[in-house]
């Protein structure tokens, strides 16, 4: 293969290759072979065939196919040897082919600009870590104790009131008749939550243990039989017990319910997470502060097929209107993002950089810790969806590179309070522009840590 520079301008390059057709005929005969050892004919023994009538029979198929790989495996050479980064898809056109001739074409490439990382060290940024007062701590222990509502029988001559839990059995039937799933045993209902049926609570206001009720509702929209949607419907219901709601005291024994070891260190997990909560959404704004001081330090060309891609990207769910109104917001955008991806890309590389499959791995399961009881649909959701672990390779890739970015650059650690941590926040729109974290993509809900039944303890 020899391969020629024919014109570098700009952002395109034209290099030419010509391959022998000496090479060419080497791998169609390898092809013939191959082909020969599997192809099945009449009148033939497997294996037998004579080379030319495959060739007669197949030739035209076969050699398309051997000039295709050859296409393929010489243009990614070229590219490589010449030390090429291309920007999108490269264009080859065909000057001469065929049977017995030497392939000759050129490829059309768009490459990216050369990048010169500027020094890391005129960029200041502020990280912040947040303290987390007792009284919000108690606070939210308080939450949580609401959400472990407990409750304890009532005195038979006691009457139900909002708040309560209702026992009952009962017996549906509309216009005087049965229907399917018109009975029920054990149900459960708490007064004034109004969730079985629109109206069901407030007649259950008022009664006592082992009373019988006549309830008379509307059966819901969204009922399974559609005949009887709407339908005024008569439930007899046999009380079998009320129970009343009692503050959850809060104590060793409860935060152990909890996960924790007692009520001290339920309250240091609580702090912990409730510290990380703030620190995630603060990272944001320290992220988005040193990728634009990195951005403004640097300036780039950028090839202009590369742009309208990116914008391509960023209008794919627009309506046509918004797409036009919009347009000179998106190609600056578009031009941002790019930028600020060659830039950390070429910080990568100076440094070697690399996401193997262990980190990979390694973050899965810390997204499965955080939603127990889930972990067959996390993985199910990697396994099934290639581009969503492509997506959270790429967001490791790039919390690694600000990682190293953070160690050479002048980075303040600041302590604050929950107070000023929400003013901080206030104060910055939260516009992800340059927030690249495809990780947030795959898992919107998984880093919002929101304590529900258990306090799960960071490994």
């Amino acid at each position: 293969m020899k391969v020629k520079v024919n014109s570098k301008k700009g952002f395109k390059t034209i290099l030419s290759v010509l391959v022998d057709k000496k090479t060419i005929q080497k791998k169609l005969d390898e092809k013939l072979n191959e082909l020969q050892n599997k192809v099945q004919l009449k009148g033939f023994r497997p294996g037998k065939v004579p080379t030319n009538i495959i060739k007669n029979q197949f030739g035209k198929a076969v050699y398309g196919e051997v000039i295709d790989g050859i296409l393929k495996e010489t243009s990614s050479k070229a590219i490589e040897d010449n030390k090429i980064k291309v920007a999108g898809q490269p264009k080859i056109d065909l000057k001469t082919f065929g049977e017995g001739k030497d392939l000759d074409y050129t490829i059309e490439l768009e490459t990216l600009p050369e990048i010169k990382v500027k020094p890391l060290n005129s960029i200041k940024a502020t990280e912040y870590n947040v303290e987390i007062d007792k009284n919000i701590i108690d606070k939210r222990i308080g939450e949580i104790a609401k959400g472990q509502q407990n409750f304890e029988d009532k005195k038979e001559n006691e009457k139900s009131e909002k708040g309560d839990m209702i026992i009952f059995d009962y017996k549906a039937k509309v216009d005087g008749k049965d229907f399917e799933g018109n009975e029920g045993k054990n149900v459960q209902l708490i007064l004034g939550r109004d969730l079985f049926i629109k109206g069901f609570d407030n007649q259950l206001i008022g009664i006592k243990k082992n009373d019988n009720k006549s309830v008379t509702v509307n059966l819901p929209p969204n009922f399974p039989k559609k005949e009887l949607i709407n339908k005024k419907t008569n439930f007899q219901c046999k009380i079998t017990n009320i129970k009343k709601p009692i503050n959850t005291k809060i104590d060793d024994e409860f935060a152990k319910k909890m996960g924790a070891k007692s009520l001290e260190d339920l309250k240091t997990l609580v702090s912990k997470q409730m510290s990380n909560e703030y620190k995630s959404s603060l990272n944001i704004i320290t992220k988005k502060n040193i990728l634009e001081q990195l951005e403004k330090s640097h300036t780039l060309e950028l090839p202009p097929n590369l742009v309208d891609q990116e914008a391509k990207l960023l209008t794919r769910n627009q309506k046509k209107e918004d797409e036009q109104k919009n347009k000179e917001k998106n190609i600056k955008l578009a031009k941002s993002r790019i930028k600020i991806g060659l830039i950390l890309n070429e910080i990568a590389q100076a440094n070697n950089l690399k996401i193997d499959e262990n980190e990979i791995k390694n973050e899965i399961q810390k997204q499965i810790k955080t939603m127990p009881g889930q972990e067959k649909m996390v993985m199910d959701y990697y396994q099934k969806n290639p581009s969503a672990v492509s997506s959270l390779r790429g967001a490791l890739y790039e919390e690694k590179v600000l990682d190293l970015i953070k160690n050479k650059i002048t980075l303040n650690k600041k302590n604050v309070t929950t107070k000023e941590a929400e003013e901080i926040l206030k104060s910055h729109t939260h516009d992800h522009d340059h927030d690249h974290d495809r990780k947030n993509d795959n898992e919107k809900n998984v880093k919002k840590s929101k304590i529900k039944k258990k306090i799960k303890r960071n490994s």
